[in-house]
């Protein structure tokens, strides 16, 4: 199980559970991925529902790599993700949420 305290997110990749987290380190790589904009106009378009396809899938890469998994991108279009693209955005969406969380408030 995914420790919500620590960040971390379950994600199923081809029917294997994966933790997704943003470390600061993910988080870095996840500013340079989006070229433009910065995090908290991520968090914004989240908040407001009007993230992209592109979005859900830099947090996902970011977030796996930020937990210790090796792939990439190009490795994530070819999985079946748990729950279809709505489990992923709901996956992205919860490691940016706890990403910038204090726990226990």
């Amino acid at each position: 199980m995914a420790n919500p305290w620590a960040g971390e997110v379950a994600i199923w990749l081809d029917g294997q559970r994966h933790v997704g987290k943003l470390t600061l380190g993910a988080l870095a790589e996840l500013e340079a991925a989006l070229e433009t904009g910065s995090l908290v106009d991520l968090v914004e378009r989240f908040e407001g529902g009007r993230f992209s396809t592109r979005d859900v899938l830099a947090l996902l890469v970011a977030g796996l790599r930020g937990g210790g998994w090796q792939g990439t991108a190009a490795d994530l279009r070819t999985v079946e993700i748990g729950g279809g693209p709505v489990g992923a955005a709901r996956a992205a969406a919860e490691m940016l949420a706890r990403a910038f969380a204090v726990p226990g408030e």
